[in-house]
């Protein structure tokens, strides 16, 4: 464990933001939301089609991602764009998808 993972988990704050994180990565329809997102950006037509579930389901969904500051928005003339909020994200997935695999 590096110093800087030491100094990180003394943050009580730092450490319920990285539960939170977490929380909102172990819901299905979430985890396939990030998921899609990784390919590129999408609008919530899109990844209502994706995955299968209602619009009023994935903007759920969307709002508490944005809360955890795991996607971000922006507005296309009437649509909104969502994307991921960095690269932090999209290597938690890869590193989740691999560990799993291990297992398998």
């Amino acid at each position: 464990m590096t110093e800087q993972v030491r100094e990180l988990l003394r943050n009580d704050a730092v450490v319920y933001g990285a539960t939170q994180i977490f929380d909102a990565l172990s819901d299905y329809t979430r985890f396939q939301i990030l998921s899609l997102l990784i390919e590129g950006e999408k609008s919530v037509s899109e990844l209502q089609e994706a995955c299968h579930v209602s619009q009023s389901a994935i903007s759920h969904q969307l709002r508490l991602l944005r809360d955890r500051s795991l996607v971000a928005a922006r507005r296309e003339g009437q649509r909104v764009i969502y994307s991921l909020s960095d690269d932090h994200v999209g290597l938690l997935i890869g590193i989740g998808l691999e560990h799993a695999a291990e297992e398998m």
